[in-house]
C-alpha cells in the first residue's frame, strides 16, 4: 500500500498560527519589519546581489545587512536610503490610517 505524502505549506501554518490571539497581535506588530526585510532580500536576490556584496557598496558589515534581513536590527533612515540607492532602488515610507 502506498502511503500518501500530505504537504505542510509555510502558508498553511502561518494561518494556524494566526488562529493564536497573542501569536496574531506580535505578527501584527512586527509587519512592518517583516515587509522590509521581504523587499529588501527580494530587491538583492533580484539583482544577484550577495549580501557581503551589498555590505560593501553601503560602506557596513555583512552582519549589518543580515540584522536587516532578520528584522533583528533597528536601521536608520540614512541607512535604509544607502541600501536602496546600492541596490539602484528607490525607498518609499508612507503612513496610513488604521
Amino acid at each position: 500500500m502506498k502511503s500518501k505524502l500530505l504537504l505542510y505549506s509555510l502558508d498553511d501554518h502561518l494561518k494556524e498560527l494566526l488562529k493564536n490571539p497573542e501569536f496574531a497581535k506580535e505578527w501584527k506588530r512586527s509587519e512592518p519589519e517583516y515587509l522590509l526585510a521581504d523587499s529588501l532580500i527580494k530587491a538583492r536576490l533580484q539583482k544577484k546581489v550577495s549580501q557581503r556584496d551589498l555590505a560593501k557598496k553601503v560602506k557596513t558589515s555583512q552582519a549589518a545587512i543580515s540584522r536587516v534581513e532578520s528584522m533583528s536590527g533597528n536601521p536608520s533612515l540614512s541607512f535604509l536610503k544607502r541600501i536602496a540607492q546600492a541596490l539602484n532602488s528607490k525607498l518609499t515610507l508612507k503612513l496610513e490610517p488604521i
